[in-house]
């Protein structure tokens, strides 16, 4: 592929670490289809002939077919997915598969590619997002009144609802959703006839090959778009938050299922068990999800660093732009489904959320909020007599809804019976009525604008 350049062949171990095929390959579908435009619009500015792109777009279609059954052999020698897409079409047209080259370099052609899997990637993820989505949504909506604690700090904080937890994930996969977008909105300009850094003398018509693609415009610097690989950063950093995300509820899920919890229940679908002690049930699908954010963080820095001290314009540092990718949105793509299902699968126990929920005086707040209704008490005095009342409650070792109404007018003389109707969780999560609340019908609201909003966008 050198031309008269080089008189022998490259060292072992020189192939070894130039080769990328072995990855690459995932960019076939892409290079078929760029090169089947380059082709077409070669012919159309009269620089190949047209007899010579349909034998080339015929050629193609041949590999692409080659490829989807298995049959296409790849050969490492050939360094990557182009030459050996080129190679193939040798064999099978002869004389104007040398034409195709014409006005590309591989540096343009692989931005290309590598652009157009992301954004076919990236609508892949959103599909899945949407999907993860639905399943938190519907989840939310049928436990929109299960009422759970809420912690902060991993401590007894306040009552809400089980549904409401979920729905504060279905915000964030919105936000991680819009995040793609807005990479594949940056992304989708087309690097192709840029050439190999400084743009090519042949008459193109980027504008036609651009928009064949499905790009929204040529890229507008030929030593930019051979160059950077920010598209992909950004690709995954979005990627990076959205795996957070993920990790943050299967955490949550693991601590859930501990029987020293038991909040949630997973089927045997989502868990496994142990070689050696057989009452364990492991929410494995939960750590595994948790452990591959580490990977997909990792090919962000990984990129990161390939790229921060790169001058213009290609070298082949760049080369690891992709493996890491491909492996680290591989590893979302499945962290990503493994979570739909185990959101469709939980089932929590409502009993058990009821009481853990009461446990640990969650409903002081309530009491300090009362204090501040009833009685025009300052807050910040509410606080200090809602917390005096919690410490006897502790005292005497019974429950904040249960200490005496004689035992609180010692503290507070104004406190009136009217006191314990805010003292249930159950009263506490429905009193919850702000924008953004626990209250359930709030709950209800929110899962239901979610399931008609993913609903239509699934039209």
């Amino acid at each position: 592929m050198w031309g008269g350049r080089f008189t022998s062949s490259p060292d072992a171990v020189m192939e070894d670490i130039n080769v990328s095929v072995d990855f690459d390959r995932h960019l076939y579908r892409q290079d078929i289809a760029a090169s089947k435009a380059h082709a077409e619009m070669l012919a159309k500015q009269g620089i190949i002939g047209a007899d010579d792109a349909k034998k080339i777009a015929h050629g193609l279609d041949t590999i692409l077919s080659e490829i989807d059954k298995g049959s296409f052999e790849f050969k490492r020698a050939l360094e990557d997915i182009h030459m050996n897409v080129e190679s193939r079409l040798a064999d099978l047209v002869g004389a104007p598969a040398g034409r195709l080259h014409t006005a590309r370099s591989r540096n343009d052609q692989v931005a290309t590619d590598f652009r157009l899997w992301m954004r076919d990637t990236i609508d892949t993820l959103d599909t899945a997002l949407a999907g993860f989505q639905r399943a938190l949504a519907h989840k939310a909506f049928d436990h929109a009144a299960t009422v759970m604690p809420g912690l902060t700090h991993l401590q007894t904080a306040q009552p809400v609802t089980f549904g409401h937890h979920l729905l504060a994930y279905v915000e964030m996969t919105a936000r991680d959703r819009s995040r793609f977008a807005d990479a594949r909105k940056r992304l989708n300009e087309s690097p192709l006839g840029s050439g190999a850094l400084a743009g090519t003398s042949f008459d193109l018509d980027r504008d036609m090959t651009a928009k064949a693609l499905g790009f929204d415009r040529p890229t507008a610097n030929s030593l930019d778009a051979v160059s950077d690989r920010d598209f992909a950063m950004e690709t995954l950093a979005a990627a990076s938050i959205a795996a957070v995300h993920l990790s943050r509820l299967a955490e949550e899920i693991v601590i859930w299922t501990s029987p020293l919890v038991a909040l949630v229940r997973l089927s045997d679908k989502f868990t496994t068990g142990s070689s050696m002690m057989p009452q364990k049930r492991n929410p494995d699908a939960a750590e595994l999800v948790r452990a591959k954010t580490g990977r997909i963080i990792g090919a962000l820095n990984a990129l990161l660093i390939v790229m921060k001290g790169l001058p213009l314009a290609y070298a082949k540092d760049m080369q690891e732009d992709k493996e890491g990718a491909m492996d680290a949105l591989a590893a979302l793509s499945l962290s990503i489904a493994a979570m739909t299902g185990m959101v469709v699968d939980m089932e929590p126990d409502a009993s058990r959320m009821k009481k853990a929920a009461g446990e640990g005086y969650a409903t002081a707040t309530d009491l300090a909020d009362w204090l501040v209704r009833a009685l025009k008490i300052p807050f910040r005095e509410s606080h200090h007599l809602a917390g005096k009342i919690v410490a006897k409650a502790s005292e005497t070792g019974i429950a904040l809804h249960r200490l005496p109404l004689q035992a609180m007018k010692a503290i507070e003389p104004r406190i009136t019976d009217d006191v314990f109707s805010v003292l249930t969780v159950d009263r506490s999560v429905k009193s919850r009525v702000s924008y953004g609340g626990t209250a359930p019908k709030n709950v209800r609201s929110q899962a239901r604008k979610w399931l008609k909003r993913l609903a239509k966008e699934s039209k």
